[in-house]
């Protein structure tokens, strides 16, 4: 990835599983990373590792399911003359619930989580690439939203990772081609949220995310991939 300035990625639900992985590996290919996390208690204990780690990491406040804690959040970063290059959107929700069984509630939060996050994130950040003629969007995604060959599920998380692909191609489409915006599936990953029993590693979870965080310029927008290679919607 050629750049005249250090890079800057600001990575949502930073501060565990997936998330601080790809903060890990980011700062450790030379970006500066801002770990953003709902709970910035939990987002310091995070930066502490890292930074033991050597990487560039600051800590910022944020709730992906508030456009105003996302505006808020811009602001600081605009004040202190920090410019967002690569945004990753991996906060997310993993309600298992059949659909019977599921509630109006449930139902409205893996959409807050994993669609509106990943909207307000993009309507704050994502102009500003477009701009300065740079940028790199990964929203993380799941094949269990795929829709060639598959229901999603379970229902609400199938649904909303659905939503979030969708909107994966309509950021890509109005970025243009200058910001590569793409979805990435990480896979069954061995987290909080996948279980210790899950068959893929955090740092293999993460390295499809990161691989496209740093997409060369004349790299694929638009996309859904898996372990590098693109995969049906």
């Amino acid at each position: 990835m050629s750049r005249s300035r250090t890079r800057t990625a600001l990575v949502t639900g930073g501060n565990r599983g997936i998330g601080i992985e790809i903060c890990r590996q980011l700062a450790d290919a030379g970006l500066q990373v801002v770990l953003a996390a709902r709970d910035t208690t939990r987002g310091r204990e995070a930066a502490r590792r890292l930074k033991g780690d050597g990487g560039r990491v600051r800590v910022e406040e944020l709730d992906v399911t508030s456009g105003a804690s996302v505006t808020a959040c811009a602001e600081r970063l605009a004040d202190a003359g920090i410019e967002i290059d690569v945004l990753v959107n991996n906060a997310g929700v993993y309600p298992t619930d059949s659909f019977f069984a599921l509630d109006e509630a449930g139902f409205r939060d893996a959409l807050d989580v994993n669609l509106m996050g990943a909207f307000h994130t993009s309507q704050a950040f994502v102009p500003a690439m477009a701009k300065r003629g740079w940028g790199r969007v990964v929203n993380v995604s799941s094949g269990l939203g795929a829709m060639t060959d598959n229901v999603p599920s379970p229902p609400a998380y199938g649904v909303s990772k659905a939503a979030l692909n969708a909107l994966t191609l309509v950021v890509s489409a109005a970025a243009g081609p200058r910001v590569k915006v793409n979805a990435a599936c990480p896979g069954w990953v061995r987290t909080d949220m996948g279980g210790s029993w899950a068959p893929v590693s955090v740092e293999k979870g993460a390295d499809t995310a990161v691989w496209l965080a740093r997409l060369p310029d004349d790299g694929p927008t638009g996309g859904f991939f898996r372990n590098r290679r693109r995969i049906a919607w």
